[in-house]
């Protein structure tokens, strides 16, 4: 394991139009894979619109990852029915981190870095990663693949240890 940056804090807001894998419904939940770090969701039950609000940390650290995100429907009798998955390139994340400590921006808000869904990516929507009184903060919606329907949203916070910011700022200053 790499360099700890420090912790993202990864709130897993909502789903929207998840498949139905019971009789009419689902009972989702979703698993979130950092790395070898994983976290779970509590189950929605009934819900193909489910309101979670729940948040997940993971230690962020050097080679910086993919968050994957996987939404099952839980099942008493049998195995858990897959409902899709999606990924969350956080490199993007950690660059804005970077850029705000070579800007040494602490306090008030601004927009560091703006991503637009492309083939590399699950975007539904362009995303912006902004600066928040001093955390580097992005709110996403991701379309779930191999289904035929499904969003979800996150919001991603990155918290830095009390050495990431210095380390940040050596690397955003120095070149390639």
């Amino acid at each position: 394991m790499g360099e700890l940056l420090g912790l993202l804090k990864v709130v897993v807001v909502q789903g929207k139009r998840l498949v139905i894998r019971d009789f009419k419904s689902s009972d989702p939940y979703v698993i979130a894979k950092l790395g070898d770090q994983v976290a779970k969701t509590k189950v929605i039950n009934s819900c193909l619109n489910p309101v979670w609000n729940e948040e997940l940390t993971f230690s962020l650290t050097e080679p910086v990852g993919v968050l994957n995100l996987e939404v099952f429907d839980k099942d008493r009798f049998k195995a858990d029915d897959k409902m899709g998955h999606a990924y969350l390139n956080l490199q993007p994340l950690v660059s804005a981190a970077r850029l705000s400590h070579a800007l040494r921006v602490s306090s008030g808000e601004m927009t560091l870095r703006k991503v637009v869904p492309d083939t590399d990516n699950c975007l539904v929507r362009e995303s912006s990663i902004s600066l928040i009184n001093g955390e580097v903060v992005q709110s996403v919606w991701l379309r779930l693949c191999t289904v035929e329907s499904g969003e979800i949203e996150l919001k991603v916070r990155l918290i830095e240890t009390r050495d990431g910011p210095s380390r940040m700022a050596m690397a955003a200053n120095t070149g390639p």
